[in-house]
């Protein structure tokens, strides 16, 4: 949509309407202190230069070299019915549906996106998404929280989780300790000291597949709820965060079917056991019947949301991505149990074979262990994420053809020679 500024004679009958002579008595309530008295900003542009201009600056994006970066943000296929489905005017609703009867279709892909997510995670209950995995990790360990103050984070967490995490412990008086338990530190052993709750993350960030059993008993063991920070994708192919043992599980929608965008917006995915219903943040949608016994959806415990119950609700989660959650909801619904597990297979396999072609060419890995997708080595690769002063991580998609992974390991070895 072209943006249309207001023209001078509309500004002026919009004053006389208020009654004001200027623009600044317009705003002459805000404090002087606090205005901004002019902005420095260059002469402007027609439309056709303004689309040239941009249409520049796009063209230096280098998107020629098939993408072999990961760390939280992932190339896989969508297929391009995912864009045609999310567009339809069934799922047009206002900024976020505080009417949600009258936004059927949001609230039944809504509904559909929890209860895959059920699904995914192997738990009872999940809400319609939160912002991202990092702030669901920190709801995660706030639901913890009413049983200690002392929250653990496995060493091998992303680190923007981890910083996001030690943000939201600083000011509600939640103690964060490192556990040095992961594939990655080869232990599972937890300190001698009552935890609330723990955070480890499978596959963790270098892409090793943790032993999520053992590590879900050891954080019961020292009184805490264990959470699980999951790549959905992964759960295609992995066993079920719930069947393991957690009792909640957390993760980043980005993989299933939302674009790279350099960055986002993506959705976090919560889901716990049925005994944490009541503490869960932000929305759930709920199916029920209408006067002519009709599928109808609501949203339901919304007594939990800082729009109602402001200081006494569980969290300042009052909203979902429900785009990005419409969005992950199609891709899967597209590509059914079936496609989900190949793209998954297909990732691990591929992420091994290079891996293994590296290890060939004298680049060996960071760290031992089954690896899905995504994994470190010791030297610094290019077109790989760098680790500082560990080497580089590279992620391994579904899309990538054996010529692709053929050149990549070719540039990396003649360039670590």
């Amino acid at each position: 949509m072209n943006y249309i500024p207001s023209t001078q004679s509309e500004k002026e009958a919009m004053l006389s309407e208020l009654g004001l002579a200027s623009v600044e008595e317009l705003f002459s309530s805000i404090p002087a202190p606090v205005r901004v008295e002019g902005v420095n900003l260059p002469a402007g542009l027609t439309e056709p230069e303004l689309l040239s201009f941009f249409s520049g600056l796009a063209a230096q994006n280098n998107t020629a070299e098939p993408c072999f970066r990961g760390a939280g943000c992932y190339d896989h296929t969508i297929p391009s019915a995912v864009a045609a489905l999310v567009s339809r005017s069934e799922f047009v609703t206002a900024y976020t549906p505080y009417q949600p009867e009258i936004s059927q279709g949001t609230l039944t892909a809504i509904f559909e996106f929890q209860t895959m997510i059920c699904s995914l995670t192997g738990l009872e209950v999940s809400n319609a998404s939160l912002y991202d995995a990092a702030t669901a990790a920190c709801e995660a360990m706030m639901m913890a929280a009413v049983r200690g103050k002392v929250f653990g984070v496995s060493r091998a967490l992303h680190p923007d989780v981890r910083e996001t995490l030690a943000t939201y412990a600083r000011f509600a008086g939640i103690e964060l300790i490192e556990l040095e338990m992961s594939s990655v530190t080869g232990q599972t052993a937890l300190p001698q000291q009552p935890l609330c709750g723990a955070l480890v993350q499978s596959p963790n960030f270098f892409g090793v597949v943790e032993p999520m059993r053992e590590l879900a008993q050891a954080i019961k063991a020292c009184g805490g709820t264990p959470v699980a920070l999951c790549d959905p994708l992964s759960l295609g192919l992995l066993e079920s965060p719930g069947a393991c043992g957690f009792d909640i599980a957390v993760g980043e929608c980005q993989p299933l079917g939302l674009r790279m965008s350099f960055g986002g917006p993506y959705a976090g995915y919560m889901a716990v056991r049925e005994r944490f219903l009541r503490k869960m943040p932000g929305r759930i949608v709920g199916q029920t019947v209408d006067r002519q016994n009709r599928r109808a959806f609501v949203l339901t415990l919304q007594a939990r949301e800082q729009h109602i119950r402001r200081d006494k609700a569980t969290s300042n989660i009052c909203s979902n991505q429900a785009l990005c959650a419409l969005t992950a909801t199609v891709w899967l619904s597209l590509m059914g149990p079936q496609g989900l597990r190949e793209a998954a297979e297909q990732s691990a396999q591929k992420a091994a074979y290079v891996r293994g072609k590296l290890a060939e060419g004298g680049i060996e890995p960071l760290f031992t262990g089954k690896t899905f997708r995504e994994f470190a080595v010791k030297a610094s690769v290019p077109g790989a994420v760098k680790l500082e002063g560990l080497g580089s991580l590279i992620a391994v998609t579904e899309k990538r053809t054996r010529e692709e992974m053929d050149a990549f390991v070719e540039r990396a070895v003649r360039a670590c020679r």
